[in-house]
């Protein structure tokens, strides 16, 4: 990957992974913390180029596209725009409704660098590699602090999170959100689809939910979630993406959604993870997720915590809005309108299962 001297007045020739591209406008401020521009944001990707081809490479992702950068209007980008290069790899991604669309897959570090400069940030991914699109090969464990729950109660959170995958012999991986939570990673098997990879992540999230009801909720209806960290499971949902690793977020600082070992979370700052930062503390420290690919896990174990749970009467947890009404699915609405009369305190999923295995 080199960066040319080609200069002229407006754009910047780059050579990367022997495609030749120009970047238009590189000195256009994209974080204004710091100042750090179009240009900068290239340079930090190449930087993380190995651990971000590890982390995401293959796979589809959907752009975050801010154009005149992260204080600017923004938008969502499924589909490749008109006007793409030849050489741009794509695969075609459904929404809910069956909507089909062309997204860009991450080949290599070429394709990084010309959503940069088409204004994209940072790059949301689908759980599955574009070769193998039938199975969901990530579990994604999003814990999403609500208001008022400070980091301190989220690294606690993920304490939990990681114990529950060393009892099911589980390899995690952790990552900073870029925002105020923690996304934990596990790599699986390639034989579940997304249906059952989101099974098991209700199972999970009701689990911890129970062991843990003062600090952690499977709630997926706000006002049932309190002071605590939501583990939310419908980032497994079909079609679901979820910010990817080594990815900016669209805030003045550029903070990164970072991966680190777990034997720093009782010190990570995410705030201070940026494209500033990251960079250099990847050649200090080496990539923490770099056997990610190698540690893949079976889902059966969370699976069967699942039917555990199905065997105790507990029904599916609430789908998001966009997604049809699904078999086992508790009437999608919020307790506090909803029409039949009963405590409304407490998510299904709190309970402790009438019989199963260990809870």
């Amino acid at each position: 990957m080199v960066i040319s001297d080609m200069a002229q007045s407006d754009s910047v020739a780059l050579t990367v992974d022997g495609r030749e591209l120009r970047v238009s406008s590189p000195s256009k401020v994209f974080f204004a913390a710091r100042g750090e521009t179009k240009l900068d944001l290239i340079r930090y990707y190449l930087s993380a180029a190995e651990p971000l081809m590890r982390a995401v490479g293959g796979r589809p992702v959907m752009l975050e596209r801010h154009p005149d950068g992260a204080s600017g209007k923004s938008f969502f980008q499924k589909r490749v725009p008109k006007g793409a290069p030849e050489w741009l790899t794509t695969t075609t991604v459904s929404t809910p409704n069956g909507t089909l669309s062309n997204a860009m897959v991450v080949s290599d570090l070429a394709h990084v660098a010309w959503a940069v400069n088409m204004g994209c940030l940072g790059f949301h991914v689908w759980p599955f590699r574009a070769d193998n699109p039938d199975f969901a090969d990530e579990l994604r464990i999003d814990l999403d602090p609500q208001p008022g729950v400070g980091f301190e109660q989220v690294r606690e959170a993920a304490h939990e999170v990681r114990a529950a995958f060393d009892e099911l012999r589980m390899s995690a991986y952790i990552k900073t959100s870029g925002r105020r939570g923690l996304h934990v990673y596990c790599r699986l098997e390639s034989r579940w689809d997304s249906y059952q990879v989101r099974a098991a992540a209700v199972a999970l999230a009701r689990e911890l939910s129970r062991r843990r009801p003062d600090l952690i909720t499977d709630a997926w209806w706000k006002e049932q979630r309190g002071r605590r960290v939501f583990v939310d499971f419908n980032q497994n949902a079909p079609h679901k993406t979820v910010f990817g690793a080594w990815s900016v977020r669209p805030r003045v600082a550029g903070q990164v959604s970072a991966p680190f070992r777990w034997d720093q979370l009782d010190e990570v700052q995410p705030e201070d993870l940026t494209i500033a930062t990251v960079g250099e503390h990847l050649q200090e420290t080496g990539d923490p997720w770099k056997a990610i690919n190698d540690e893949v896990s079976s889902l059966q174990p969370l699976l069967d915590w699942h039917a555990r749970d199905t065997e105790a009467g507990l029904p599916d947890a609430p789908w998001p809005p966009a997604y049809p009404k699904m078999p086992d699915e508790p009437p999608r609405v919020a307790p506090s309108r909803a029409r039949a009369a009963g405590p409304v305190g407490e998510s299904a999923g709190s309970r402790a299962p009438a019989a199963g295995g260990d809870a």
